[in-house]
């Protein structure tokens, strides 16, 4: 059985995703898969000590865009989810779910989202679908949120996908997966992309061990922000 559907059908895009926040770490991150290819380019968006949003159904990246901004202005997850959607003439088509580096979360299905469609909020994440085989896709995922916050949130969200995986999902196949992370630095912490794959589910078991093992540690000695000081332009100065 499969997660989800992202396919083009007369322009709609279907998409399974999680948007979290760990109290623990104070990292977010979000993670999807689709039908089609490069999921992590089109659904999945995220910014160190700011937030991180899925954009699916008849896919907006610019609600993306625009509510990270307000993110990064202070602005709850709530309020600038309601502030994007205002600004879209088609919003009954669109899914989103926003999570802020607070953790409040809030999320949109439109009356248009091809069904079955919902979603479902949780301890610091939200969880959101569309053309699923129902309501337990959700429910699983989020019990697998619940259930493993001593974990890092790479893990986490990558378990929650694979339970979605086990409770049904859609029969139409995925053909790609993202799973995106930020700390405080300004690079990702974790983005394992499965852009083109006959069974990407699996191989996000494979390459998740292979993120644990020798991609995560490499990661973890990289330059840091506070050692490296930004560079300035001195006022008249010419190359």
């Amino acid at each position: 059985m499969s997660l989800c559907l992202f396919i083009t059908f007369r322009g709609s895009t279907l998409t399974f995703s999680i948007v979290a926040y760990c109290q623990r770490t104070g990292q977010v991150g979000v993670a999807a898969a689709t039908a089609v290819q490069a999921v992590g380019k089109l659904a999945c968006h995220a910014v160190a000590n700011v937030g991180a949003i899925a954009s699916q159904a008849l896919t907006n990246p610019y609600l993306a865009y625009d509510g990270l901004r307000l993110l990064e202005r202070g602005i709850s997850a709530e309020e600038a989810l309601e502030l994007v959607l205002k600004t879209d003439a088609q919003a009954d088509k669109r899914q989103v779910g926003v999570v802020d580096n607070h953790g409040r979360t809030a999320a949109w299905t439109g009356s248009e989202a091809i069904p079955w469609a919902g979603h479902i909020g949780g301890r610091h994440c939200s969880i959101q679908g569309n053309r699923l085989a129902g309501p337990q896709v959700l429910d699983r995922a989020l019990q697998s949120m619940l259930a493993t916050e001593h974990l890092d949130l790479a893990e986490r969200l990558t378990l929650a996908l694979l339970a979605g995986d086990e409770a049904g999902g859609d029969t139409k196949g995925e053909r790609s997966v993202n799973v995106l992370v930020f700390s405080t630095e300004e690079y990702a912490l974790c983005d394992i992309r499965i852009d083109d794959h006959g069974a990407p589910m699996e191989e996000l078991r494979r390459l998740f061990r292979v993120y644990q093992e020798k991609i995560l540690p490499n990661v973890l000695g990289l330059p840091k922000r506070a050692d490296i000081p930004r560079p300035s332009v001195q006022q008249g100065s010419r190359h």
